[in-house]
């Protein structure tokens, strides 16, 4: 799991070194910074499986030379699309040259990545790594799992705020959806996943419902859908002839079931919230699941359930970064550690702050055993109040 982040010369942040818990809510007000620390995540992820990290492994850390890219950071791929150097260069960069780092640590484990300026280049060449448990005089890693994070393996799941909006149909990609388990950056492949993975089981524990028809996938799916809108099912069944799946709810138990509903008929919300239920749901053990704006199209009370399912994720071994704006998802995982789900140490939240300049200060007000926050910085979460005083003035 990953204790730290940290940031050097990387868009928004000259040098920033971010704690990660469990459950880590990233919120402040629009670009102020939030994003960069899901976008430096993923990037790390994208250039992994572009084989530009592990060109960079054989190059630092084997000395293998001949004819071995040196490889770097990836900056358009699937997960991230950041331009080109001139576009993620932190404009007031520390230090003599143009470089960007990005380091993490995983317990007493630390990993570090620095790459080089080129201005119109979207692959950042690699100038030099920091690898864990490095032999005394040796070149090399002491074993090649020590090369790369753990959450580089199966289980990453990066889900944008722009999701899958309710269609007629989503495709039917199985080496993404099934050989590789990824529901996509939109979810779009989350319809295809569930038809496949339908009757896989939750594992016991806190994200398992209590009021779910069984422990399968499926019905899992439905009754967390359910605490949005009560009494929903799901079907996901092949389009034969295509390449694509279709999705339909259906309302009501078996007395009062109506008839099949198209996603388009039923509005965003639904639609919208099944990849981050579905990822949850699924979040294996040491995995690393983003969130963008899990609450997007739902009411409040359903922005406080996508916190709770998110924290019982978090209490079953995941690791989860969830960028909000919503005071209900900061509420629900409060709630979460004072209902004994998480304990204070595994609720890290910040707050981004744009300061004077191009600077961006973050504050990590902490969470207590009762759900208390120890500081309440101005901007954070304030508007209610705001807006309370000026009515009743």
């Amino acid at each position: 799991m990953i204790d730290r982040l940290t940031l050097t010369n990387f868009k928004a942040f000259q040098h920033a070194e971010i704690p990660l818990g469990p459950l880590t809510l990233l919120t402040g007000l629009n670009s102020s910074g939030k994003s960069t620390v899901m976008q430096a995540l993923a990037l790390l992820h994208q250039s992994d499986r572009s084989g530009d990290l592990t060109n960079t492994v054989l190059h630092f850390a084997y000395a293998v030379r001949e004819a071995t890219d040196p490889g770097g950071l990836l900056l358009n791929g699937e997960l991230v699309s950041l331009g080109t150097g001139q576009d993620v260069l932190h404009e007031d960069f520390t230090g003599e040259e143009p470089q960007i780092t990005l380091a993490l640590s995983e317990g007493p484990y630390r990993y570090s990545w620095t790459v080089g300026y080129e201005p119109e280049q979207n692959l950042l060449p690699m100038i030099s790594v920091r690898l864990p448990l490095m032999e005394e005089g040796a070149n090399a890693p002491r074993s090649t799992a020590d090369t790369s994070p753990g959450y580089f393996g199966r289980g990453f799941q990066y889900l944008h705020a722009d999701r899958i909006t309710p269609a007629e149909r989503y495709p039917r990609d199985h080496q993404v959806a099934i050989g590789r388990g990824f529901l996509g950056v939109r979810g779009e492949h989350t319809v295809n996943f569930l038809r496949h993975h339908a009757r896989d089981e939750v594992p016991d524990g806190p994200l398992r419902h209590p009021r779910a028809e069984s422990a399968l996938l499926l019905d899992q799916v439905a009754a967390w859908i359910g605490e949005l809108c009560p009494g929903v099912n799901l079907e996901a069944a092949p389009i034969e002839g295509t390449d694509t799946v279709r999705l339909s709810y259906g309302f009501g138990d078996a007395l009062t079931a109506t008839r099949r509903r198209r996603p388009t008929n039923v509005g965003f919300g639904l639609t919208y919230a099944l990849p981050i239920v579905v990822a949850c749901l699924t979040a294996r053990p040491s995995g690393l699941v983003l969130l963008e704006n899990p609450e997007a199209h739902l009411h409040p009370q359903g922005q406080t359930k996508m916190a709770q399912l998110a924290a019982s994720a978090a209490a079953q071994g995941a690791q989860l970064v969830v960028e909000t704006h919503s005071d209900h998802v900061l509420n629900g995982m409060r709630l979460a550690v004072k209902q004994g789900l998480l304990t204070p140490e595994q609720a890290v939240v910040h707050f981004f702050r744009s300061t004077n300049g191009s600077g961006v200060e973050v504050i990590t007000p902490h969470i207590d055993e009762d759900g208390q926050l120890d500081q309440w910085p101005k901007g954070f979460f304030d508007e209610l109040e705001n807006t309370l005083v000026q009515l009743l003035d």
